[in-house]
């Protein structure tokens, strides 16, 4: 079972949320996501726990629950979207026939 943890201190790091998932059950992975430009956590990770009912005993106990000073959030992750689809903007991702400046030929003086 995959679980998504919100609302994490900065401080808190990977070790930190095995040990806390671990009086639960196994922990198969804990990761807390770190901003790749700052390498400061963004405040949100994963835990996969191969066992169901541990993983959902874990979000039941604790969802809401003070750690590290903040309330975190426990919740079942959803699975991944796909990321082939179009994600929108960006620079010049924009309709087809675009003309950027320039002289346009087509226009009657």
């Amino acid at each position: 079972m995959n679980i998504f943890i919100s609302n994490l201190s900065y401080s808190v790091k990977d070790a930190d949320l095995n040990q806390l998932f671990s009086e639960y059950g196994e922990i198969s992975s804990a990761k807390v996501i770190m901003d790749r430009e700052t390498g400061r956590s963004r405040g949100f990770g994963f835990v996969e726990m191969p066992d169901e009912a541990a993983g959902q005993k874990a979000i039941n106990e604790l969802n809401g629950c003070e750690y590290d000073g903040k309330v975190i959030n426990v919740n079942v992750a959803k699975p991944k979207e796909n990321r082939d689809g179009n994600r929108g903007g960006g620079y010049n991702r924009g309709g087809g026939n675009e003309r950027r400046g320039g002289y346009d030929n087509r226009r009657r003086y």
